[in-house]
C-alpha cells in the first residue's frame, strides 16, 4: 500500500490537556485498519509514545497535542509528513525524518550554516514537497547515551529544537578529522543498532583504497591509469620510464590540494607544485636530486603515484569532468549530472578552489583539441561514471547514496578515472542550474524516503 501524506497539526481541543490523545482523519483510519481509542504506538525517528486514536472528519489530517510537537521538534505552525500503520508492530509511522550531520553553526541568522546554508534550504524545501522532515546538526550535538538531537530546522521558520535520532543520517562532514572523532563513531553505531537509523556517505574514500579496489572489477579496469602506493625513488624511476609524466596525488587529499606532476624532457625533470599563486616550477638535472628537493613533503604525507595522461585542453588549460552519481527512489544508482571542468590559468588541476571553471560538457568540448572521439563522448562518460561508482559500492564496505566520479578524456578519446570522491561538493553543478531544488537535493531525499520504506 502506497504511503499517505498527512498534515500535521497542534490540536486545539477541550481535551488536549490529555497529550497522549492523537487525532486522525477518518479516511486515513479507514485506508490503513487503525485502531480507535486503543493503544498504539507513535513513531517518529527513535521517538516512540503509547497514544490513543481519535477519529476527526477533516481529509488527511494528524493533530497532535502542544507536548507532542514539542517532543518531536516539530513546528508550532505544522508540517507535511508521510504516515503509515503496521497491524503486526501496532505502530504507526510518521516520517520520514532525516538528520544532515554538517561541521558546524554560526550565529547569524539567515547564514546559520555558513557557505552551504542555500543547500540547507534546498534540502528542507525538498523535504516539504515529498512529505519527509529534516534538521541539521553537528558532531558536537550527537551523543550515544541519547535518543534525541540539539539540531536546527528551516521548516516554516529557522529554530533550534531537540529532535529525535533521526530515521537517515545524510554525512555531509567536509573533514576527516571530524568524521573520525571517537564520541561520533559511537554514536552513529548506536543509532545504527539501535534505532536502525541509515548512515550514508559515512565515510571519507582514499585513493589506495579505490584503486585497488576497482582492479577487481573487469568492467572498469579499462578506465584506470597505473596507480599504485608510493614507495620511493626506485618506484618513481621505473614509471618516469614508462610516462613522459607522473602525478603524485596525497592518498587523503581532496580539492586538488598538495599534487605534484613530474615531467620528463631533455633538459631534465620538472617538478610542478600548485600553490596559492598558481603552478611553481623546479628543473632538476637528477631523479636523485628532484627526490632530495621534496623529501620532506613526501615523508609528510602519503602518496598514490598515477601516469600521467595527454589531457584535452581549452587554451592549453587541462579540462576534466565531473560526474555526480547517485542512488534514487529505488536504490538504484543513476548518473544524475555531468560537468565539464577547466582548469585556471596557470594551474594543472581543474578544481573549483584552485580557480578552475565550470561549464557544459558539449559546450567545453566544442572548445577543446580532442582529436576523435567527439561522437557519443557523453553517453561513454555516464557509463564510466555508472560502472565505477556500483564497484566502489559493492566492493568498498561503507554505504554510499551518491559519488562524485571525477574522469579525463584523452587526445584519442579515450575515457580515463582520476578519483572518486564520497562526499561530492554541490557547487559545481549549481553554477549551471536556476532551479529552485536541484534534481541532486531531490534525489537525496528520495533516497532517504527508499531507505524508511515512507
Amino acid at each position: 500500500m502506497s504511503k499517505t501524506k498527512v498534515s500535521v497539526r497542534m490540536h486545539a481541543h477541550p481535551l488536549a490537556a490529555e497529550e497522549t490523545l492523537v487525532y486522525v482523519s477518518q479516511n486515513v483510519i479507514r485506508r490503513w485498519k487503525i485502531p480507535v481509542r486503543e493503544p498504539v504506538e507513535l513513531r517518529f525517528g527513535a521517538a516512540r509514545e503509547t497514544v490513543k486514536v481519535t477519529a476527526i472528519p477533516t481529509r488527511s489530517e494528524l493533530r497532535l497535542s502542544p507536548e507532542l510537537m514539542q517532543r518531536f521538534g516539530l513546528p508550532a505552525q505544522g508540517t507535511t509528513l508521510r504516515l503509515a500503520y503496521r497491524q503486526a508492530a501496532r505502530a504507526i509511522r510518521i516520517g520520514p525524518l532525516l538528520g544532515v550531520m554538517i561541521p558546524k553553526v554560526t550565529q547569524t541568522p539567515g547564514r546559520r550554516f555558513g557557505i552551504i546554508t542555500p543547500f540547507c534550504r534546498e534540502v528542507t524545501e525538498a523535504c516539504r514537497t515529498q512529505g519527509a522532515f529534516v534538521y541539521f546538526f553537528t558532531p558536537d550535538n550527537a551523543r550515544s547515551t541519547r535518543d534525541t538531537i540539539d539540531g536546527w530546522s528551516l521548516h516554516g521558520h529557522e529554530y533550534n529544537a531537540s529532535f529525535p535520532v533521526p530515521d537517515v543520517i545524510y554525512n555531509r562532514l567536509p573533514s576527516r578529522k571530524l568524521d573520525g572523532k571517537t564520541g561520533l563513531q559511537e554514536f552513529l553505531n548506536t543509532a545504527k543498532s539501535k534505532w536502525n537509523t541509515s548512515v550514508f556517505n559515512e565515510k571519507y574514500l582514499d585513493k589506495t583504497e579505490v584503486f585497488h579496489a576497482l582492479k577487481g572489477c573487469a568492467g572498469v579496469v579499462r578506465y584506470l591509469p597505473e596507480s599504485w602506493p608510493f614507495t620511493g625513488a626506485v618506484q618513481l624511476k621505473s614509471m618516469l620510464g614508462r610516462y613522459n609524466s607522473v602525478f603524485l596525488k596525497p592518498i587523503r587529499g581532496s580539492l586538488g590540494k598538495g599534487i605534484i606532476r613530474i615531467t620528463r624532457s631533455k633538459s631534465g625533470l620538472t617538478l610542478s607544485s600548485s600553490g596559492t599563486g598558481g603552478v611553481q616550477k623546479r628543473v632538476f638535472a637528477t631523479l636523485p636530486a628532484l627526490i632530495k628537493a621534496v623529501s620532506g613533503k613526501l615523508k609528510k604525507n602519503r602518496y598514490q603515484i598515477q601516469q600521467g595522461l595527454d589531457l584535452i585542453t581549452v587554451g592549453g588549460r587541462p579540462v576534466d569532468f565531473r560526474a555526480l552519481v547517485q542512488k534514487t527512489a529505488g536504490g538504484v544508482w543513476k548518473v544524475t549530472s555531468i560537468v565539464a571542468r577547466t582548469a585556471g590559468t596557470n594551474r594543472f588541476v581543474s578544481n573549483v578552489a584552485q580557480g578552475g571553471t565550470v561549464g557544459t560538457v558539449a559546450q567545453t568540448v566544442a572548445k577543446t583539441n580532442l582529436a576523435a572521439g567527439r561522437t557519443g563522448l557523453t553517453a561513454r562518460l555516464q557509463h564510466a561514471a555508472l560502472s565505477i561508482a556500483k564497484c566502489v559500492d559493492e566492493r568498498i564496505p561503507a554505504h554510499f547514496g551518491e559519488l562524485g566520479v571525477d574522469l579525463a578524456v584523452d587526445r584519442t578519446g579515450r575515457v580515463w578515472l582520476l578519483e572518486v570522491n564520497s562526499k561530492p561538493s554541490k557547487n559545481d553543478s549549481s553554477l549551471l542550474s536556476d532551479q529552485k531544488v536541484r534534481p541532486s537535493v531531490r534525489h537525496l531525499v528520495r533516497y532517504a524516503r527508499h531507505l524508511t520504506n515512507l
